[in-house]
């Protein structure tokens, strides 16, 4: 029996199931992370600092999401936080939501093409195109999702909610180094992101002043040992 189930989050089956080798053998998946958000919040910036954070420690891979090139994947492959290999790109040609929530094959076969290359992958970062308020990952695709607003879209953002903004297990204020410059109250955005949440975390940082995002690096090793005792 399959029940009719339109919750995008409910993948039916347990995501941390053992998948097979190529011997026949089992080995455990990558844990993957998605991080999603408007356009210009700092998504590949987010991934980039990632990458230098914890390349060292974690054996890591990315996949991009753009709607027609392969902007972002350039800009991190030109960058140099992870060998060139490391980094694969989906063209979209929809809006980025349908790729990462309503069919999501295309980011699986970039996901499953990365660990067959890398057998020993522990984590994969699965970037959105930018999007709006109402993105999240479909929990087929990623077992964490992490949602970026930036202070330059003003200080109302976290209050207007949508699922992005509510649901997702990480929330991070970017840029917060621009608030003087746009007029934004950081007290009010952070006020209404913990009151919107419901106790989910929130994160505000500038990249600029830590450009190794230690806060979120610190939430994604804390995100791996979880899911290592769960699998």
């Amino acid at each position: 029996m399959h029940p009719v189930n339109f919750d995008p989050a409910d993948t039916g089956h347990d995501p941390h199931d053992h998948d097979h080798d190529h011997q026949g053998g089992h080995r455990r998946r990558a844990v993957r992370i998605g991080i999603g958000g408007p356009v210009g919040s700092g998504k590949t910036a987010l991934t980039a600092a990632l990458c230098r954070a914890l390349g060292d420690e974690i054996d890591l891979a990315v996949v991009t999401n753009d709607i027609y090139t392969t902007e972002d994947a350039d800009f991190l492959r030109k960058a140099g936080v992870l060998a060139p290999e490391r980094v694969e790109a989906v063209r979209t040609g929809c809006c980025p939501h349908t790729a990462i929530r309503d069919d999501i094959t295309a980011n699986l076969d970039a996901v499953e093409l990365l660990e067959h290359r890398f057998p020993g992958l522990e984590l994969v970062i699965v970037e959105s195109g930018g999007d709006n308020l109402t993105a999240v990952f479909s929990r087929g695709l990623v077992d964490r999702q992490v949602f970026v607003v930036d202070v330059a879209g003003g200080d109302k953002v976290p209050r207007k909610g949508g699922p992005g903004v509510t649901t997702a297990d990480l929330l991070v204020i970017n840029k917060t180094d621009l608030a003087p410059l746009v007029g934004a109250d950081l007290g009010v955005m952070a006020a209404d992101a913990h009151r919107v949440r419901g106790g989910l975390p929130v994160v505000a940082q500038s990249l600029v002043a830590t450009p190794d995002a230690p806060e979120v690096a610190a939430w994604v090793r804390a995100q791996l040992r979880t899911l290592a005792t769960v699998r």
